[in-house]
């Protein structure tokens, strides 16, 4: 579902924050029958489980928050039950419910609006049945959602609000490389191809040392790609990528290469977590800071908040929060742990495309 579109843990912020930063912006207000019905909520008396300066933090509240992370996160749904998560969460909710508190009226609006347009999106992509019968397999209210979304989009405006256009110009500065534009040919000889089948890495590479050879030899790339490439997301055109931004791929090696081999030059097989590739970069140019596109620059500035939140969980939290009493729970940490994932794909069988930190699916696409 949206809420996690992609995986990458900043500090101890979560990952469906980044999601929702994403998120088309539309005003929606909450409705009279909805401050009726929380008006109604009966009175939490659980268990205080931390407090802070300003507040606090309850056994139900908790409880909740974990729901929440099952439904939005669904990958971190075995961790809600560890220590460390659940002293990760504590924080976390002591920081959004801090930070918004704090939140200059207009950033409470628009955290409002975001909440509200990211619930209509899944909603209408789920569809409304559907969405309902997953809060209540969790034994969630659209409501309880819907409050965390606007404390984080709250805190999230706001932060980004106090990023100057100097602080994004210098983040764009310090990854420059990250946002040049390419055209390449590729051929992918994938360790998983056809219907999920698979291959060992020696056979991928006999088969790749093989293309490689009948390239050397004058075969034309485009046919060569549409016979041997297990990239489906270029196969049938003959493995042209256009005019793509570089940042938008962080296989690692992929990337290096298309930044550094000689323009024209056949690469030799190399391997990333996918299997064996062999590249061809036809263009390459460098973009300046006026080059780039609205979107560009508001996930730079998106990403700069994000790191101020970090900064203030790391440095200035530990000075609100007055006192933290978690119930016992286990504390051994699965296998792999919450950072553990699969490399892979854009959701195309054998495409490196990885959005990474800075440049979101699609950001710079020609």
């Amino acid at each position: 579902m949206s809420f996690n579109r992609r995986k990458a843990w900043k500090g101890i912020i979560l990952t469906v924050v980044s999601a929702m930063m994403l998120s088309v912006l539309a005003a929606c207000e909450k409705s009279g029958a909805d401050e009726q019905q929380d008006a109604a909520e009966p009175k939490d008396t659980s268990k205080v489980v931390a407090t802070y300066k300003g507040g606090s933090i309850t056994e139900k509240e908790l409880e909740t928050q974990k729901k929440i992370i099952s439904f939005t996160s669904p990958d971190d749904a075995q961790l809600v039950n560890l220590s460390y998560f659940q002293d990760f969460l504590v924080k976390q909710m002591i920081a959004f419910d801090y930070l918004s508190s704090k939140a200059a009226e207009s950033s409470k609006k628009e955290g409002e609006k975001q909440a509200d347009q990211l619930i209509g999106q899944n909603k209408e992509k789920m569809g409304e049945e559907q969405f309902k019968k997953e809060l209540e397999s969790r034994q969630l209210k659209e409501e309880d959602l819907r409050n965390y979304l606007v404390k984080t989009m709250t805190a999230m405006t706001d932060m980004n609000s106090k990023v100057t256009e100097d602080e994004v110009k210098n983040k764009f500065e310090a990854n420059k490389q990250e946002y040049t534009v390419a055209t390449l040919h590729h051929i992918l000889i994938g360790l998983q191809y056809g219907d999920k089948k698979e291959r060992t890495k020696e056979e991928a590479l006999k088969i790749a040392k093989d293309v490689k050879s009948q390239l050397d030899q004058g075969a034309d790339f485009a046919d060569i790609a549409k016979k041997y490439s297990d990239d489906s997301a270029t196969k049938e055109s003959g493995g042209l990528y256009e005019n793509f931004t570089v940042g938008q791929y962080n296989i690692n090696g992929f990337k290096e290469q298309v930044l550094t081999l000689p323009l024209g030059k056949i690469s030799d097989p190399f391997e990333t977590t996918l299997g064996y590739h062999i590249v061809k970069v036809d263009s390459r140019k460098e973009t300046t800071f006026d080059q780039l596109t609205k979107e560009q620059k508001e996930i730079i500035k998106y990403n700069l908040g994000a790191a101020k939140i970090d900064n203030f969980i790391q440095n200035q939290l530990k000075d609100i929060i007055q006192k933290i009493d978690l119930p016992k729970t286990e504390d051994q940490q699965p296998q792999g742990g919450a950072q553990s994932g699969k490399a892979g794909s854009d959701g195309k069988t054998g495409s490196p495309a990885q959005p990474n930190a800075e440049q979101p699916a699609g950001a710079g696409a020609k």
